[in-house]
Order: structure tokens, then sequence, then C-alpha cells
């Protein structure tokens, strides 16, 4: 299939799963990269930020119009995660293709397993009960965040981490943030996703901006795909209600061991 067809097809794929699965489901867009287009990882690895970085955009936007987007969280994670893209991204032209595929496919297998691993307990209705309160929780009058140095310190640490791993992998860090979010503060849900996707857009943003300034970024792949992206978004939104659920989760994530089992292939041969 020629570039011009295939850029788009692919795109279109990652926005589907990013609509269906939540925050996480853009870490498949390098690893499609790399076997659909043959591009090394430090190649694909901007591409995939522009398209993760209009995505959520997208989302954190719709996020903003319910009032579900901690948009104060997001800035403060967003902050940190800037700082430390630039490094990922130094780090990923000076690391050799091979050890950083092994090392994205871990972080993949990781992601797949604690995928499972929830939907396991939700099956099974377990719950994980904290010792003690969440450091970052909701004003139940006013309906923010109560701030504090405990929420303020997980939340950096959280975008930093989110950050330094997009410049590094190309990946958003969903995978980071919303397991994070979920652990150190009582936000529901849609307030978890929404306020994710603003950390993305902003960390993604920096990302493909630092790619682009230092001549790493793939432009005539990188639009295409993206676009693919926004419109496989745009088009999931209207089924992920009747779709979403534990079974397609569970279907992502053997998914991501899948893939994740083919970069440790490929990086071995």
């Amino acid at each position: 299939m020629p570039l011009a067809w295939l850029a788009p097809v692919l795109g279109l794929s990652v926005g589907l799963v990013l609509a269906l699965t939540g925050a996480g489901g853009a870490i498949i867009a390098v690893p499609l990269l790399v076997f659909g287009l043959h591009l090394t990882l430090a190649q694909a690895g901007p591409v995939g930020l522009l398209a993760v970085a209009i995505a959520a955009t997208v989302g954190a936007m719709l996020g903003w119009r319910t009032r579900v987007l901690r948009y104060k969280a997001a800035a403060l994670m967003a902050a940190t995660g800037a700082a430390m893209s630039p490094l990922g991204l130094w780090l990923a032209q000076r690391v050799p293709n091979r050890p950083l595929m092994a090392l994205f496919a871990v972080v993949l297998a990781i992601v797949a397993v604690r995928m499972l691993a929830r939907i396991w307990r939700e099956q099974r209705g377990v719950t994980r009960v904290a010792a003690v309160a969440p450091p970052c929780r909701l004003n139940p009058v006013v309906g923010r965040l109560q701030w504090n140095a405990a929420c303020a310190r997980a939340l950096m640490l959280a975008g930093a981490a989110a950050g330094f791993l997009s410049g590094l992998l190309g990946v958003g860090g969903g995978f980071i943030l919303v397991p994070t979010l979920l652990a150190v503060s009582d936000l529901p849900m849609k307030a978890v996703v929404a306020t994710s996707m603003g950390v993305l857009a902003l960390v993604s943003a920096v990302g493909v901006f630092n790619a682009s300034l230092a001549g790493h970024m793939e432009w005539q792949v990188g639009w295409p795909f993206a676009a693919g992206a926004l419109a496989g978004l745009l088009v999931g939104r209207h089924f992920a209600a009747r779709l979403a659920g534990p079974r397609l989760q569970q279907g992502f994530a053997f998914l991501s061991l899948g893939i994740a089992l083919s970069l440790l292939v490929k990086a071995a041969s």
C-alpha cells in the first residue's frame, strides 16, 4: 500500500483504539509505525507524538466542555513533563535502535499486564482499600482538588515520568498518568481521563516542537498519520459507549502483549 494511503490508515486505527480504550491506547502508535512503515523507533517516536498531541487536544477540549478536566493538575503535570521531554528525546537519538525497541517492548508488556490485572479484579469485585486517604482530594462544595504538598509532589513525579518517556519512546504517557491519578486522588474516572488528555496534549506538543527543532520529525509521514488518528478518534467516540467494556480492554491488552513480543523478536533479529 502506498505511503500516502498507509499512513492515514494506520493513524485511523490508533484513533479508534484511543477512543475505545482511553488515554493509554495511543501506546500502539509507535509499533504500528515501526512494523507498518519500517521506521526506526527514533523516527517513529515524534510521529506518534504528533498524533497523540492532536487527538489528546480534542479529548481535553471535550473534557473542558463537560467541566471534568482538572486544569490546574493538568498544568502542573504538563510543566514537569515538558521539562523532562527534551532529555528523553536527546537520549532517544543516542541509544541504538535495538535496545530502544526492546525497552519499548518491556514497557508495552508491563502496561498490558497491568491492564489485565485491573480487569481481573473488576470482574471478580476485588477492590483495593487504601490504608490512608489519597493526598489529592476533591472539595465536595466547589468540586475542585484541595491542594497540599503531597498532592503536588505526586502529580509532578507522574508528569516528569510521562514527559521523559514521551521523548524517549514517543508515547504519550497516559498509561502512567491514569493509574497515578486513580491512586493519588479521588477523582471520578471521567475526570481522570480528561485530565490525562490535557497533560498528553501539552507534553506531546512540546515533544513535537523539540523534535522539529532538532530535525527529527518525519513530516511527510506525520501529517497523514495524525489526520487519520484524529478521524479515528472522532468516529470511535460514537461507538465507544456501545463497544467499550472489559472484553474490549482485554482484547487490547492481549494485542499489546503480542506487539511487545513481536518487538522483542525484531530487536533480537
